[in-house]
């Protein structure tokens, strides 16, 4: 909540003025959705008509849903166990969504996301969970000749590598962004807003710095989605 910003000679930034303040809180946060989602694309397995899983339904993975949806793609499989979450991620554009609590066995989820593609598997998945169980079976999901993006996690997950091998999976990481993605993130966000997406109701509570316990506790029992920081003052 600073009054002033240093900015140093060279420095890039942009001005964002016609856009709202819950807008702008989600840029940064899009930003990395919009980088993975480049990535991903830049590998050829992402046509239009392909059918993509996102397992881990937080900020970030629901920012990725809707950068999918704006970007064009309709078969969007969204993998979580919050109703909550899920909810959203259908609002966000997700033509399906796989609560992994009603299921038993991996092998019951990966049934699951056979049964929606024809009996393939995913053409592309992307990992956005924090839990080394699921990101140790996202793999599962993927067809033959796959690909898979894995969104920052750097624990040690389980063994993916047959499924890499005997399937073919493309893998790429991808880890925050660059400069140059922020033009194309602040479109997205607006983008957004014109086609009916909300994204901003990804902000699902507001605390001041004076009510900083309450809002670590609401984020630790996952009562929200987006938890925000804001000046009360304005």
């Amino acid at each position: 909540f600073s009054d002033y910003m240093l900015i140093e000679k060279g420095a890039t930034f942009f001005n964002v003025s016609d856009m709202s303040l819950d807008q702008r809180m989600l840029i940064e946060l899009s930003a990395v959705a919009v980088h993975a989602v480049r990535r991903a694309t830049d590998t050829g397995l992402m046509p239009l008509g392909a059918t993509i899983v996102i397992q881990g339904m937080g900020p970030v993975g629901l920012v990725v849903c809707a950068v999918l949806k704006t970007r064009g793609y309709r078969n969007i499989v969204a993998i979580d166990g919050s109703e909550m979450r899920l909810e959203m991620a259908h609002k966000l554009g997700a033509s399906h969504i796989i609560n992994y609590t009603d299921f038993k066995s991996t092998e019951e989820k990966v049934e699951c996301v056979k049964s929606i593609t024809h009996g393939l598997g995913a053409d592309f998945a992307f990992q956005c969970t924090g839990a080394p169980p699921a990101a140790a079976e996202v793999w599962k999901f993927v067809r033959k000749g796959g690909g898979m993006c894995e969104m920052g996690f750097f624990t040690n997950n389980g063994d993916p590598h047959l499924d890499i091998c005997s399937k073919e999976i493309t893998v790429v990481g991808s880890w925050t962004y660059g400069a140059l993605e922020y033009p194309d993130t602040i479109s997205f966000v607006k983008q957004c807003c014109e086609m009916g997406l909300p994204l901003t109701d990804l902000i699902t509570h507001r605390y001041g710095l004076d009510e900083m316990n309450e809002a670590m506790e609401t984020n630790v029992a996952k009562k929200g989605i987006k938890i925000a920081y804001v000046n009360k003052d304005f």
